[in-house]
């Protein structure tokens, strides 16, 4: 129960369904602040409150688990590690991972709990065989089945998202009927522990100024510096620093990040161009695809899945677009689905540029 209405909703359907419910909240910040800042936390003292008196409303027991260590260890440390490598990393995704669907499901079943639920926007439907398949969900504008798609098939055996059928709307209406009174709460979105949602500053405090050049792709001179090529993503259009304008007028985007040189590299829009890639440590949550066969490729927990060519092995799994993409980096989550159907993931190495397959 992060304080939030949709965890909120989703621990009172439990509830009413006959379900006998703890609501937990996870202490994530060494530091919690007293209220909340912004729109992107959720790991404020005031939102522990929050999850408190909806817990008293629905009667239930209630508790706060300090998890502190372990995501600034996992989740934190990790995403401000990747960004110093050059990569881009999407701490909701380890978050799940490591914590939320381990560390804290590892804690439920070990004190007897049989199911962990939560607040997402995904479904759970069983298969043929009657095991857990995770789909997207019925509000396709808030669906999070790709913050999801990290997960294993035994975690999801023991999960449950009752808001996967619902519309955002809906809930808010549901918890208004119920009384409860983070009903008209804002959302929480981006990065939790980043809550002024200034990346580059905090990646900035955490590693400290780098100073290097942004270099021009098409003729190779020097057009402006930056502190740190850490602030800088693949893709990235805003924010470049940039001396003075292109010949031809038209915006640049990054296009590489070198860690090594602190080198960032811009060009136009359509050297971005990706034909395939390759991923590491693949995880599937259902069946893997045949061989070659075409799935969906979502990188981008707001992009679209778009069809591709995949092969895989136990380590590693190649991708090749049907048509290129644009502005896919190293440290991202390729998740791959069929049709609505989560199939897994895998952690983006390599990209390779040009036109697709």
């Amino acid at each position: 129960m992060s304080g939030g209405v949709d965890s909120s909703v989703a621990a009172a359907r439990m509830v009413e369904a006959g379900h006998d419910v703890t609501g937990v909240h996870l202490a994530l910040s060494r530091t919690p602040s007293a209220h909340r800042t912004g729109s992107r936390g959720c790991c404020s003292r005031e939102d522990a409150h929050d999850a408190r008196r909806v817990a008293d409303r629905l009667g239930i027991p209630f508790y706060v688990w300090d998890i502190a260590d372990r995501f600034a260890s996992q989740v934190v440390d990790d995403f401000v590690a990747q960004y110093a490598a050059g990569r881009t990393p999407n701490p909701c995704l380890r978050c799940n991972e490591r914590i939320k669907f381990a560390a804290v499901l590892d804690r439920a079943v070990a004190l007897g709990f049989d199911a962990f639920c939560t607040g997402h926007y995904a479904r759970l439907e069983p298969d043929d065989r009657g095991l857990p398949r995770l789909r997207r969900a019925a509000d396709q504008a808030k669906d999070q089945s790709y913050v999801l798609s990290v997960l294993t098939a035994a975690s999801l055996s023991r999960s449950l998202f009752p808001l996967g059928g619902a519309l955002k709307q809906d809930v808010r209406e549901e918890a208004r009927e119920r009384g409860l009174a983070v009903a008209d709460k804002r959302d929480s979105h981006d990065i939790c522990f980043i809550p002024d949602g200034d990346t580059a500053g905090f990646l900035e405090r955490a590693l400290g100024r780098a100073p290097g050049p942004i270099v021009d792709a098409e003729t190779g001179t020097q057009i402006g510096t930056h502190t740190g090529a850490f602030c800088f993503t693949i893709g990235q259009r805003r924010g470049l620093r940039i001396d003075f304008p292109a010949a031809d007028g038209r915006p640049r985007y990054v296009l590489d990040v070198n860690p090594a040189t602190a080198t960032v590299t811009v060009g136009p829009h359509e050297r971005l161009a990706t034909g395939a890639l390759t991923t590491s440590e693949p995880v599937w949550c259902a069946p893997p695809p045949p061989q070659g066969s075409t799935v969906l490729v979502q990188y981008r927990a707001h992009g679209d899945a778009v069809p591709a060519f995949v092969s895989h092995d136990a380590a590693s799994a190649s991708v090749a677009f049907t048509e290129a993409q644009h502005g896919v980096a190293p440290g991202q989550t390729a998740a791959f689905y069929a049709d609505d159907r989560v199939l897994g993931s895998a952690t983006i190495d390599r990209v390779r540029p040009g036109p697709a397959s």
